[in-house]
């Protein structure tokens, strides 16, 4: 279980989120800022890339030639040559490498997401509140998760040509291949509560949209949700998404009734066929994210529910 507690600590960063969605790139891991610990490999590696053998002092401006070298002269025995750089560079540096991307990775990945959940702070403003402004920026902040999801899906297709990770690192990387996938479109989704919001303004607010807000801040916070469990690699969080995502489900059968059965005597059907796209858009919001959450527990467990 040593690989899942460095996972976990891949996600105990400093996860201070502005209302741009922009995120701070101060990482904690192991209770130090910017240094990657792999106790396992008996070495350390610093937020500049260097790595660090335990042997203090006797050890100091040496290279890791230079030290197995002194040890088949004390031996004299040339043959362990070959193993001890193996033992000593090839493993450890390969681990570091695979380590500091797959941080790099996440951290772009919960980036996307901070952007993501204030899209969905945006689509409330914009449908609620009837704010403009809010709605003409979800189009232009949902070209930057675009380009997080391009670069994403770049960086990761390179970890499994180049760092071929297997067990819990390949469940890491193709998780996050299918994670950003939810993501995107829940910015999608968010972009077409703005448009349908802006539709809206003409008409009166219909009594259904008290009801609809709520809704609305059920999906904010399962993607929310969802954020926390990739950064914390919570298993347990599927779960919970997953009763969420059925309460959300009620709700959009029961306002979906309600909306269709409402008599229109005068004026237009507008407003009624624009809350059930919204009403649509939401429940589609709670689908991806709780895909989100299943995710996560299948990269901790390896299983899938």
């Amino acid at each position: 279980m040593e690989r899942t507690s460095f996972l976990k600590s891949i996600g105990k960063h400093s996860r201070n989120w502005s209302g741009d969605g922009s995120m701070d790139d101060e990482f904690i891991v192991d209770g130090s800022a910017g240094k990657t610990s792999s106790s396992q490999f008996g070495f350390s590696t610093d937020a500049g890339g260097s790595s660090h053998e335990p042997g203090g002092a006797l050890n100091e401006g040496r290279s890791v030639e230079q030290r197995s070298i002194d040890r088949t002269d004390r031996t004299g025995d040339g043959a362990g040559l070959s193993a001890d750089l193996s033992a000593d560079r090839s493993v450890p540096i390969m681990r570091s490498s695979l380590d500091r991307k797959l941080i790099r990775v996440q951290r772009d990945v919960l980036k996307m997401g901070a952007l993501v959940e204030n899209s969905c702070v945006l689509a409330k403003e914009a449908l609620c509140d009837r704010n403009l402004d809010a709605a003409k920026r979800i189009p232009l902040q949902d070209k930057e998760i675009d380009a997080l999801y391009r670069q994403i899906e770049v960086d990761c297709a390179l970890l499994l040509s180049l760092e071929a990770p297997v067990t819990q690192d390949l469940r890491l990387v193709s998780a996050f291949m299918q994670m950003v996938r939810d993501l995107e479109r829940i910015g999608d989704y968010t972009k077409s509560i703005g448009r349908s919001a802006i539709k809206l303004f003409p008409h009166p607010v219909h009594e259904c949209m008290g009801e609809i807000e709520t809704m609305l801040d059920r999906c904010r916070s399962m993607v929310a949700l969802c954020l926390r469990s990739l950064t914390e690699l919570d298993p347990d969080a599927g779960l919970e998404l997953k009763d969420k995502d059925d309460v959300v489900d009620k709700d959009y059968h029961r306002l979906y009734e309600r909306l269709i059965a409402t008599q229109v005597v005068t004026g237009s059907v507008e407003p009624i066929v624009l809350m059930v796209l919204v009403i649509r858009a939401l429940e589609r919001i709670a689908d991806h994210a709780t895909n989100v959450g299943k995710r996560v527990t299948y990269v901790v467990t390896g299983e899938r529910f």
